[in-house]
């Protein structure tokens, strides 16, 4: 061996170190990161705060600006939309215990409702203790429509489509979205498909561009415009609509879920559920809704179109033509195997995610720089949500879990005020467990007896508050 040779084969060596030390060191965070999940839920906001800074998802001028309120001005909002008044704020959490792909991964949602949060924590936790999550995805590419409503020579038009569509293309992605082609992506093809409906005979054109890491709804959008005059010059057909289709069957993401170790009688029970909705559009709706209630708030964090997603989602699980979930669950070998796959045109680029300081936090949370790597997310807490709604569903029923965490909303609405909240929050809890359903009302009841008895009490002052309002509730639960 040549001295030349042997340092070549040292530097192998000294590169080979190198990997195996970083995969070393990216191991040894990532179960730090997975620790620090821990007792997540029971922390105060300012101690969340401090949580997330040591796992790397939030900096300290992240956490300044969260806690001030996030954005003040109404400047950004004169960007977005039209005759501005203010803003809407939602509410954002994070989502703990998920590990997708080896990976722990913080999830932030913006979301109304109250539970979801806290069933994908719940949940992922449990996905953990017993199994894997695996997500994939193939090459994304967006889908335009050209539509020729009455199409007078489909025949020659095929005929066109085959002998230009090469320059069609090449024109299209060096003139009209140079900078795309500059990134790996750009127009990659043009499909014909013939429609009959009401007797009338219909063609449309698909256009299909990989956006690459964008959304890219104006990017096709352009892109159909621009074919619609040579389409025509070409063809002598007339072309009727030129627009972006959500549904993108060309950009799906899904994800795979292997659970170990469970009762056989439950993991049963979840098969039969499943097969439930794939089953019944009836309850395939409110299934693929649970999926959404995940999917949908970390869209929303990231400042991606989640109206896009949703429609394609739900166009999607009826492509076969019967509206079905779209999860599966099958019990297979003593495990319990969970699979989803959705279209997900989502962007990490442009738009909301580009401009929104908000949106740009939240992705810099889950670690994510590219579309895919966001789609596969989304896909992986979709079908956490929905295991752990059939889980509630199939075991204690729907409502235990949520009542509980909605519980806060019913004091809130009944208008308690310090101590009495955590007093009225206590005796709603009980009630709950002695009868299976609460409503607004006994929040109501239970603090106008506390607040008319205090009038009847000669010296408050000098009593426990708390004790002596919970016990009075407990005598009224007991005669209930």
């Amino acid at each position: 061996m040549t001295m030349d040779t042997l340092q070549e084969a040292l530097k192998g060596v000294d590169a080979l170190d190198s990997d195996v030390a970083e995969e070393s060191t990216q191991t040894e965070l990532d179960s730090e990161k997975i620790k620090l999940f821990s007792g997540f839920s029971k922390l105060t906001r300012n101690q969340r705060y401090n949580r997330l800074v040591q796992m790397g998802g939030l900096s300290k001028e992240d956490v300044r600006y969260l806690r001030s309120g996030a954005i003040k001005s109404l400047d950004l909002a004169d960007k977005l939309i039209e005759n501005v008044v203010g803003y809407f704020q939602m509410p954002l959490g994070v989502a703990t215990n998920f590990i997708i792909d080896g990976k722990p991964v913080i999830i932030p949602m913006a979301v109304e409702e109250t539970s979801i949060i806290a069933a994908a924590s719940k949940t992922a936790r449990f996905v953990s203790e017993h199994g894997s999550i695996q997500t994939f995805s193939q090459e994304r590419q967006s889908i335009g429509q050209i539509q020729i409503h009455s199409v007078k020579d489909f025949s020659k038009l095929e005929q066109v489509i085959q002998k230009n569509k090469q320059k069609w293309i090449q024109d299209v992605n060096t003139q009209v979205i140079p900078s795309m082609l500059a990134r790996g992506g750009g127009m990659q093809s043009l499909q014909l498909r013939k429609i009959e409906y009401e007797g009338q005979e219909m063609a449309v054109i698909h256009v299909l561009v990989d956006t690459c890491n964008a959304m890219g709804a104006n990017i096709v959008n352009q892109v159909c415009e621009y074919l619609k005059h040579p389409i025509e010059s070409t063809s002598g057909e007339d072309v009727s609509i030129c627009i972006l289709s959500n549904l993108a069957d060309q950009c799906l993401a899904s994800t795979r879920i292997v659970l170990k170790n469970l009762d056989i009688t439950l993991m049963k029970k979840i098969e039969n559920a499943s097969k439930f909705a794939e089953a019944d559009p009836y309850r395939a709706a409110t299934s693929n809704k649970g999926v959404m209630n995940g999917i949908s708030a970390v869209l929303i964090a990231t400042g991606n179109d989640f109206r896009a997603v949703e429609s394609a989602v739900h166009a999607y699980s009826a492509r076969n033509g019967s509206y079905r979930s779209i999860t599966r669950w099958r019990v297979k070998d003593q495990e319990l195997h969970g699979m989803i796959e959705v279209p997900m045109m989502v962007g990490v680029v442009g738009g909301m995610t580009r401009i929104h300081p908000t949106a740009k936090i939240c992705m810099k949370m889950m670690g994510v720089d590219s579309a895919e790597g966001l789609a596969r997310i989304c896909s992986a807490v979709g079908l956490v949500q929905n295991l752990g709604a059939i889980r509630a569903l199939t075991t204690v029923g729907i409502i235990e879990g949520h009542m509980k965490l909605h519980i806060r909303n019913l004091t809130w609405d009944a208008g308690a005020k310090g101590w009495e909240f955590s007093v009225i929050q206590k005796h709603l809890e009980n009630l709950l467990k002695f009868r299976k359903r609460i409503t607004l009302t006994h929040a109501k009841q239970a603090l106008k007896l506390i607040r008319d008895r205090i009038k009847q009490v000669d010296d408050f002052k000098t009593l426990n508050k708390q004790k002596w309002a919970k016990d009075l509730l407990q005598e009224l639960l007991k005669e209930q």
